[in-house]
């Protein structure tokens, strides 16, 4: 059984990163001048290259049984997704101010900031361990409250603006039920590795984001 999780996930992190980079090249080569279209473009390759760090080795891990030769990519990889992640939502963020025409966001702007700079700043930090087989969860939850706070606040900046462009709707949503598997996971995967799989749905809700800016 878990040889057969262990194939689900490897598909479906190449079709991930397939799809991701795909939505990437139509935003971008659809841009024309958009410069909303071009940002999500963007956008959408950090996402792809920064989980590519992460779910390449994952997959040759899979496929190889040699988790433990690959621990020190692994743990590299996860911190540079936590690092592009962050920077995911601060694009995010802009792409939603450019087609919101949002001006008074002076105060909101330095906040969305200063949590995407805390956010990376504790994931540089040593203590987080990131090549370990099992990181502490004391710094995975301190690491991951800034980038809670971030996610909430861009998702409350597509909420109240989710009647201005129907394409875009649901966007605050995705965001919400995205945290909504990923928490879980910084918490209990260490005690429970099969929560775990909860980050596919989570994946699936960043592509949910990405194809809801084709509307863009």
């Amino acid at each position: 059984m878990k040889r057969v999780f262990g194939t689900v996930e490897a598909v479906f992190d190449i079709l991930y990163l397939t799809s991701a980079l795909a939505l990437a090249c139509i935003l971008l080569f659809g841009a024309n001048g958009n410069a909303s279209r071009a940002l999500a473009g963007i956008m959408a390759l950090v996402l792809a290259g920064g989980d590519a760090f992460h779910l390449l080795p994952r997959v040759l891990a899979i496929r190889t049984g040699g988790e433990e030769k690959l621990r020190k990519a692994l743990g590299t990889g996860k911190q540079i997704a936590s690092v592009t992640m962050t920077l995911f939502y601060l694009l995010l963020w802009h792409v939603g101010v450019i087609v919101f025409s949002q001006k008074d966001i002076s105060v909101r702007f330095y906040v969305i900031y200063i949590l995407a700079g805390a956010r990376v700043f504790l994931c540089l930090l040593p203590q987080n361990k990131w090549r370990d087989r099992y990181p502490p969860v004391k710094w995975g939850i301190i690491r991951n409250i800034p980038f809670l706070l971030q996610g909430l606040a861009v998702a409350g900046l597509y909420f109240s603006q989710r009647h201005a462009l129907p394409g875009l709707s649901f966007i605050w949503l995705a965001i919400l039920f995205s945290f909504a598997f990923y928490l879980p996971v910084v918490v209990w995967a260490n005690k429970n590795p099969k929560i775990g799989m909860l980050m596919l749905p989570k994946t699936c809700c960043y592509l949910w984001i990405l194809t809801m800016c084709l509307s863009l």
